[in-house]
């Protein structure tokens, strides 16, 4: 019965489970889904959704209503040859119902319709594009964290040869062949090694609450992340031309010139008429009437004379904001081939530095074994060695550098072209 009522404990209980592997795939598709940046900029589209809505309204006539009941102190009379003769009851009902209808007002009802798509539209423009930066901000946290566990193997490994220096040192000074100075320094590496060693896990904690907001999780989330394949890309292969059109931060500030044309278009209109129509019953409780409801039909044309020179200035202002919304796209423009040129340049920079600190490796490692064995055959000098050993933690730091500055290149790469998302 034990057994019994221990395995039920062991099912039911929550264990804990290694942590999840995540690719970078998973984590950019994860970041589209649950990133909370993207979440509420996606409230914007259901927002311009509801504003075309309201622009299409005006497709539809117009329907009023109104009741009231009155009380007066006297009736209303009116006097004939003296006498007076009340043309009103003191206390009455009236109530009335009108379909108002714009039957054509030149152009300002379709150029509000069509503002409201085009914003539509520049709203979904703007969400890819934040979806693009978040994407690189993922990126960004994911390649920093594999750096900083390979940062922190080169401290671990940094710490341990360090070590075995001090009981080298040890050796020699119980030895007699050193004095106490060499054990000193030992002393001092060490410290400084084991301080450099809590930063970067420090530094790993970070980036990886940094990935976690990103990517919708619980702070606590310690994903194993996968080494993705170094990307060959092309660099010089990419059409700048055929990116611009791409992007979605460009094509959001097209749509926004867009919209600011249609705006043009709509404060020309309002210096014309406007023609209308009207349906309406009103009804006036009086008795002394012969008919209490009245029936009218209407068709009109309304202009505006004078507003105090209010559709000028609407009208010059539309024209200013047009030119400048045309100006801005084309610095976004510039800027945008400017940003593709220096990503290119970052991106095989990265590439020929790895082949570099790569051979920079092998000769510190060769260099700290041979300083080793000088100082070992008490040739060679405490601080040669500490030296060597931090040469070549360097140079794996900046060999680990320059792998993931090339991956980070490539995905900057993508995203100025436009092709960096969430899966």
């Amino acid at each position: 019965m034990r057994r019994v009522i221990y395995s039920l404990l062991l099912f039911l209980l929550p264990v804990n489970t290694m942590a999840a592997s995540l690719t970078l795939d998973e984590c950019l598709s994860m970041a589209k889904k649950n990133n909370p940046s993207l979440r509420l900029l996606r409230m914007d589209k259901g927002i311009a959704s509801r504003i075309i809505d309201q622009s299409d309204a005006s497709l539809f006539p117009r329907i009023d209503a109104q009741a009231a009941y009155t009380l007066q102190q006297d009736a209303q009379a009116m006097k004939i040859n003296g006498q007076a003769f009340e043309t009103q009851q003191a206390t009455y009902l009236s109530g009335s119902v009108a379909i108002n209808y714009t039957v054509y007002d030149f152009g300002r009802r379709d150029a509000r319709r069509k503002i409201s798509r085009t914003n539509l539209d520049a709203v979904n423009f703007n969400i890819e594009n934040q979806e693009h930066e978040i994407a690189l901000q993922v990126v960004e946290n994911y390649f920093g964290i594999l750096e900083a566990k390979k940062n922190i193997s080169a401290a671990e490994e940094e710490l341990n040869t360090v070590k075995e220096h001090r009981r080298v040192a040890q050796a020699l000074y119980d030895a007699g062949s050193v004095t106490r100075n060499d054990l000193l320094q030992a002393d001092v590496r060490l410290a400084n090694a084991s301080q450099q060693l809590l930063v970067r896990k420090n530094m790993l904690q970070n980036l990886y609450l940094q990935l976690n907001f990103l990517l919708g999780q619980q702070p606590k989330e310690r994903p194993e992340l996968i080494e993705p394949a170094t990307p060959q890309l092309n660099a010089d292969a990419i059409d700048s031309t055929n990116a611009l059109m791409q992007r979605p931060d460009l094509q959001a500030l097209r749509k926004a010139t867009r919209i600011k044309e249609q705006e043009l278009n709509q404060t020309r209109s309002a210096f014309y008429p406007e023609l209308f129509t009207r349906l309406s019953i009103d009804y006036l409780e009086n008795n002394k009437l012969r008919d209490q409801a009245i029936y009218a039909a209407a068709f009109g044309l309304r202009i505006n004379l004078f507003d105090g020179f209010a559709s000028t200035a609407a009208r010059e202002k539309a024209v200013a904001e047009n030119s400048r919304a045309r100006e801005q796209v084309r610095f976004a423009e510039e800027q945008a081939a400017l940003e593709i040129a220096t990503v290119k340049n970052n991106l095989q920079v990265a590439f020929d530095r790895i082949a570099v600190t790569k051979e920079s490796i092998v000769q510190g490692e060769e260099n700290l074994r041979i300083n080793r064995n000088r100082y070992e055959e008490r040739v060679g000098t405490a601080t040669e060695v500490l030296d060597a050993q931090t040469l070549l933690t360097q140079a794996r730091t900046e060999h680990y550098r320059a792998i993931y500055d090339y991956q980070r290149a490539a995905a900057h790469l993508r995203k100025a072209v436009g092709k960096l998302q969430g899966a």
